[in-house]
């Protein structure tokens, strides 16, 4: 289709738009992306946008990178589909299984590949169910959550995002799970309270769910180590050195969602490292092939991979599985993507040019529209309030970050705003400090605009 056809059918796009609101976009039409160049997209009319969110947090290399397009092609060309079922496993799989294994946090095992964060997460909380019933403890199956957490949006996993549009009129939650406080200092915190007595106080009330539900029903722990569609937390000081012990406590299994936060984002290959976790399940997506294609990965400790072993011998199988399980094809672009992050040192570069994106952020800390301005590494967020002394917030039909989110866009920066007027960044990580002062140049002016909006229709 050309672009000139593209835009004439802007408005009567036969897309089903996920996480958008459609009567909005069935009268605006979708923004139509052609081409990308560096960190850096295009649309149908030829306008540059800076991607300040990586796609929806994955592009960590841009979306011009020759060489996993090439690595697509060279096995497109020489494997283009094979499966992992009964045995058989595609050359290229086990290679890139073998180098994920050896980047990951220590004690991890085995990887089971599959297509998105949703399934590999899905993956996850069928595994604690499968590993409880193979220890014989039919009742331990509950998983805990978080408030504001995103693991997915899968029947299961919906259930154990903490935030509202993943539940209202899907009917979930479903049974069986349950969700703790989140870790956010700026929200939960009582008036004086320590970032230290916080992540107390938050740890003691995990602890006190886990004995109003019983140790023995608890089979999971899900968490991000920075929460990033809820609003992009950064857990305070000394909160998963308190958590951690709990779960061990009470034999709960910690599954450790670095979906958005592996492969470099926090400033560390995994965000793990960055807080020091210690995992039984590792699930990652996104970065894994730089977004250049869907693959996700359920990765499990050598001592849960053992009890794998032994129930499948009783059953005769491992009965679970997706088609496109290790699929060549996108196995061969991640595991291009890893040689790159190895090669090129892009943990290193995160740590280069993330204190100026930190920097950025931080700067418009005094601005009357910012309560919150965090961030670690290459990912920060702004929470917009309508009085920054008693934090509190705009109402949500006023759509303030929706406003400055859109302005943005409008000036050249693509950015993401979230539940509770909270506006994101994430960009590709190979980012450089000017490109930062440009996305912050961007947001600076559309928060300019934004202000001037809300103090002439007086929502300020």
């Amino acid at each position: 289709m050309s672009l000139t056809t593209l835009a004439a059918r802007r408005d009567q796009s036969f897309h089903l738009h996920p996480s958008t609101n459609l009567r909005t976009v069935q009268t605006e039409g979708p923004l139509v992306i052609t081409r990308g160049e560096g960190v850096y997209v295009y649309d149908d009319e030829g306008r540059r946008y800076l991607e300040g969110m990586a796609g929806l947090w994955c592009a960590s290399l841009g979306f011009s990178e020759r060489r996993l397009a090439d690595a697509a092609y060279r096995q497109m060309c020489e494997l283009p589909f094979y499966h992992s079922f009964a045995g058989k496993v595609p050359a290229i799989s086990t290679e890139l299984a073998e180098r994920l294994i050896r980047m990951a946090p220590s004690g991890m095992g085995k990887v089971l590949f599959a297509n998105s964060g949703s399934e590999a997460n899905d993956t996850a909380i069928k595994l604690a169910w499968y590993i409880n019933n193979a220890l014989r403890r039919p009742q331990k199956k509950k998983i805990i959550s978080r408030q504001r957490a995103y693991h997915g949006v899968t029947v299961a996993t919906a259930s154990l995002t903490g935030l509202a549009f993943a539940h209202e009129d899907f009917d979930l939650p479903i049974a069986r799970i349950l969700h703790t406080d989140c870790p956010h200092y700026y929200r939960g915190a009582q008036p004086g309270e320590s970032e230290q007595a916080f992540a107390a106080r938050l740890a003691g009330d995990l602890e006190q769910l886990i004995l109003r539900e019983g140790p023995d029903t608890i089979a999971a722990f899900f968490a991000e180590p920075v929460m990033g569609a809820g609003g992009v937390i950064v857990p305070p000081p000394t909160y998963f050195e308190r958590i951690q012990p709990i779960l061990k406590k009470y034999d709960i299994l910690f599954v450790v969602d670095e979906v958005i936060c592996g492969f470099g984002r926090t400033g560390n290959m995994f965000g793990s490292h960055t807080f020091n976790l210690r995992p039984d399940i590792i699930t990652v997506a996104k970065a894994l092939s730089a977004g250049y294609l869907p693959i996700s990965g359920t990765l499990v400790s050598n001592a849960l991979y053992d009890i794998l072993v032994t129930q499948s011998d009783k059953l005769g199988i491992f009965g679970h599985g997706y088609t496109y399980s290790s699929h060549p094809v996108p196995a061969a672009v991640a595991l291009e993507t890893l040689k790159i992050y190895e090669e090129r040192d892009i943990v290193g570069m995160v740590r280069r040019v993330g204190p100026r994106l930190q920097a950025g952020i931080r700067s418009f800390g005094a601005h009357p529209l910012i309560g919150d301005a965090r961030g670690l590494g290459l990912i920060g967020a702004v929470e917009l309030v309508r009085d920054k002394a008693t934090k509190q917030s705009f109402d949500p039909k006023a759509g303030v970050a929706a406003y400055l989110v859109r302005r943005a866009q409008h000036h050249g920066a693509i950015l993401r705003n979230m539940p509770g007027d909270i506006v994101a960044f994430s960009p590709p990580l190979i980012i450089s400090e000017a490109e930062i002062d440009e996305m912050m140049s961007c947001f600076g002016k559309a928060l300019d605009d934004t202000w001037a909006m809300v103090r002439e229709k007086g929502l300020a």
